[in-house]
């Protein structure tokens, strides 16, 4: 007999005080859970000692070959300081002395170790880009494996092109930090050191008069920096958003064209374009005042060398080969000092975007109970106990949902769009966390399997059929890898695609085109079909299958589908009511409840019921 459930929220009779008071705290619970939401995000986010450690962490498959790239540096740095030496010897021994045969050999060593210098630097360049590139392989390699594990949420709330600039431009200002850093550092470190203590041993008050000034360029250095900072971090969010865009337009640029809404697509880009341009300009005018202001500073470096040296020279403290000598010498502390000046920017690129890889890392992925067991020998029984569920920050979109389907039946989903029907299906893989209830197959808690065993026994046919870029038999095989050629032809077979891809010229070796976009809409529905028939699962889940597609090609997939639905259990979600009418059980979800459950006899038979209702409306023409 029928079995008529109402399992609506009751509010019809509610009075107004307990309407609004129940709207006050769902507004209060709303703004409790995007604070915790804030709170999260700031926990996350790297402080630098945080990001630095985990940042050192990717040197480590690469630190034989780091420290070679060191060393080199080392010897790099070291050959720095001996022009000078050689000069300072020359001006005030081998040139007053007439010693020209000493000064031609003083030339030729010196030209030897730049010829050395010259391979180290090569050294340096390739092998330490290698690094940097063998890092960023890593970390987009972690990345993407993460992404993988990550939950549907995450996806609801990130665009595609923005997920992508993580993976490409942040990582490969990640990677150019990561060979430049170090090296920079270090050898600006010990050029520093190296010029003090060998301008020292020429005239240590005027060396101290130098280092003093030191102080100053760090100071503006500081406040300059976090300008820089914000103003990187904040152009990083735009290459961002232009991604999102570009990846969004071209991947509909079939629906733009046949709308002839060029126009609203280009004004749509040119608003994040634009938005670029001006994080462009903050950013640059940040880098700007940067280099102009610590590029001042060390030129003044120059003019108090120049006149304090002068002054030594006047008053006898010094000789002129030795003020000649430093003149030459001082920008050896000049020199790194602008290194380091110049590596600020490319630094606030690589941490700004080593911070956004780590902001996806820290992302917590989908994870098993630590008791969760395999789904082994399924029968497919499903059952639904109480289930409420709601989207992150919205009300709920399914309220206290109970039904049973057992091994081998078929239930039909229908009612209007938007009453949840398609998120009872995405729940039963566990595609997300339950609000409330419970979901059992063959009477284990879902949440209790491993979900890599529960969507094994699951196959889903979407209305929108997803292909990847490749072959016919890539995305055949995508049901099951290690699958035979036997095995997926007869698959093929099966799904009724099998003679359309023997008429083409390379078979199952035929490129489908970005989405399968040499493909009709039918053709692709029987290649999901058949990649289904070839996973073989215990429980079918078909989500609007045959909706989108003309009469003639919708009976013969029919056909592959109920072929498909033999011995399996099997959740169907249709508007098309002509499809469920065979089905063992029909539900009508609307508002997040079912309201009518039975078979279609049943449901005909009742009395002002809403599957009546829906049916006569449909077939009114006939």
């Amino acid at each position: 007999m029928a079995a008529q459930k109402g399992n609506t929220v009751n509010t019809a009779n509610a009075s107004g005080a307990r309407v609004d008071a129940e709207q006050q705290d769902q507004e209060q619970k709303q703004q409790e859970q995007k604070q915790e939401r804030q709170k999260q995000k700031q926990e996350q986010t790297p402080r630098p000692p945080h990001l630095f450690k985990r940042f050192i962490q990717y040197y480590k498959p690469h630190k034989k070959l780091f420290a070679l790239d060191m060393l080199a540096a080392l010897f790099i740095a070291a050959i720095g300081m001996v022009y000078p030496v050689v000069t300072n010897r020359m001006l005030n021994d081998l040139i007053p002395e007439r010693k020209y045969r000493a000064v031609v050999v003083a030339g030729i060593i010196v030209l030897t170790l730049y010829l050395i210098r010259m391979l180290l630097r090569y050294f340096v360049q390739y092998y330490g880009h290698m690094i940097g590139v063998g890092m960023q392989e890593q970390m987009r390699s972690d990345l993407f494996a993460h992404l993988q594990k990550l939950p549907f949420r995450f996806f609801d709330d990130h665009e595609t092109g923005k997920i992508m600039s993580r993976l490409t431009s942040d990582l490969f200002d990640v990677s150019e930090l990561a060979h430049h850093g170090p090296e920079n550092l270090f050898i600006s470190g010990i050029m520093i050191i190296g010029s003090f203590v060998y301008l020292s041993t020429i005239n240590i008050v005027l060396t101290l008069i130098i280092f003093v000034c030191a102080p100053i360029l760090a100071v503006v250095a500081g406040i300059c920096r976090k300008k820089m900072r914000d103003a990187f971090a904040e152009r990083r969010k735009t290459t961002a958003m232009i991604n999102a865009s570009i990846e969004s337009s071209v991947t509909g640029i079939r629906v733009t064209k046949a709308f002839n809404n060029a126009e609203a697509e280009q004004a749509k880009f040119e608003d994040s374009n634009s938005q670029f341009r001006e994080a462009c300009r903050k950013s640059y005018r940040a880098m700007a005042i940067f280099h102009s202001s610590t590029s001042f500073i060390t030129d003044a470096f120059n003019v108090v060398i120049l006149i304090a040296g002068g002054l030594f020279l006047y008053g006898g403290k010094i000789t002129f080969g030795d003020y000649s000598t430093f003149i030459v010498s001082v920008n050896l502390f000049i020199s790194p000092i602008t290194t380091l000046i110049g590596f600020m920017e490319q630094y606030q690129n690589g941490v700004t975007g080593f911070a956004r890889f780590l902001e996806i890392m820290d992302v917590p992925p989908e994870a098993d109970d630590p008791e969760a067991i395999d789904l082994e020998t399924v029968r497919g029984e499903i059952r639904f106990d109480h289930v409420s569920f709601r989207y992150e920050g919205n009300s709920d979109v399914l309220n206290d949902v109970s039904f049973s389907v057992a091994r081998g039946q078929k239930l039909a989903l229908v009612g209007p769009s938007g009453g949840g029907k398609t998120t009872i299906c995405h729940l039963i893989p566990a595609f997300y966390e339950l609000t409330e209830g419970t979901i059992s197959i063959d009477g284990v808690d879902i949440r209790k399997l491993k979900k890599a065993s529960l969507r094994d026994a699951v196959g889903i046919v979407q209305q929108d059929v997803f292909l990847f870029g490749g072959t016919i038999r890539d995305n055949i095989l995508y049901g099951r890898p290690g699958a035979t050629e036997e095995e997926m032809i007869e698959a093929a077979k099966r799904a009724r695609i099998h003679d359309f891809v023997a008429g083409l010229e390379h078979g199952y070796d035929s490129e489908i085109g970005e989405r399968g976009v040499k493909l009709s809409g039918g053709q692709k529905q029987r290649i999901s079909i058949a990649r289904v028939f070839l996973k073989n699962p215990a429980i079918l889940i078909l989500d609007e299958a045959t909706s989108a597609l003309d009469t003639t090609t919708e009976i013969l997939i029919q056909d592959a589908l109920d072929e498909l639905c033999q011995g399996r259990t099997t959740i169907v979600v249709a508007h098309r009511l002509s499809t469920v009418k065979t089905a063992d059980e029909i539900a009508v979800v609307s508002g997040g409840s079912i309201i009518e459950r039975g078979t279609h006899a049943e449901l005909m038979a009742l009395e002002n019921g809403i599957y009546k209702e829906l049916y006569t409306l449909q077939f009114r023409g006939n």
